[in-house]
């Protein structure tokens, strides 16, 4: 398990390395004053859990938590107690340390990070071969993930589109964009996820995808652009 540690406190840092140099299995690839120094590192370096105080010189820790778009698990340590309500609203806070703190509760948390981390790393979210079956009128259809070109939403109702089928059932948008990998699919609109390696041009608003035509919401056409690394 990997992590980095973000305090500017020189004593805090040094108990952190210690407890963490009693551990074999859990290396630190990084230690930062501050999180804004992070932020890069974290957006091109895979971290299982952060070490992260609250009060911080550029920006507080619950807030930096905020500015990420996946982020890992995260440790908070602080010297206020009275912070651990509201920065466990946030998800990916596992556990909250109160410094001074000894080993024995370093070690609970970091088992804590470790449980979630294994759960996760075990989801397949970015396989575009894997394969679903679908309940449709109490049949099992086989869909394979990387087939679907686009999945559209009417009220209730979800329609799966591949290249072979349609398959309509009661679901929802927001399950399916939860569970389509991001590395192909992306939101268009407020009713249609799209497959971006079946995209044959763009006009005005409306994206093809061969002769199916698809509306672009203007809510979600910058993020489509950036996406297919349109400039």
């Amino acid at each position: 398990m990997t992590c980095i540690i973000i305090e500017d406190e020189i004593p805090a840092q040094k108990i952190l390395k210690n407890y963490l140099n009693k551990l074999p299995n859990v290396q630190l690839l990084a230690t930062f004053n501050a999180a804004i120094e992070a932020n890069t590192f974290l957006n091109t370096t895979s971290v299982d859990v952060v070490f992260l105080d609250i009060n911080l010189p550029d920006i507080s820790g619950v807030d930096f938590i905020k500015t990420l778009k996946n982020p890992p698990a995260i440790i908070m340590t602080t010297a206020y107690p009275d912070y651990a309500v509201s920065s466990f609203e946030l998800d990916t806070i596992v556990d909250y340390l109160v410094k001074p703190f000894s080993f024995d509760r370093f070690l609970k948390a970091i088992n804590k990070a470790k449980r979630i981390t294994i759960t996760h790393k075990e989801k397949p979210s970015n396989n575009t071969d894997e394969t679903l079956f679908l309940n449709v009128d109490k049949t099992l259809h086989k869909v394979v993930v990387s087939d679907v070109t686009y999945v559209e939403s009417d009220r209730n109702y979800i329609t799966i589109v591949t290249k072979t089928k349609k398959l309509s059932y009661i679901d929802s948008l927001k399950n399916w964009k939860e569970k389509l990998p991001e590395s192909i699919f992306i939101q268009v609109h407020k009713s249609f996820i799209i497959n971006t390696n079946y995209v044959d041009r763009i006009s005005g608003n409306e994206i093809y995808l061969g002769n199916q035509r698809i509306p672009i919401g203007r809510t979600f056409k910058q993020e489509l652009l950036k996406k297919l690394k349109i400039v």
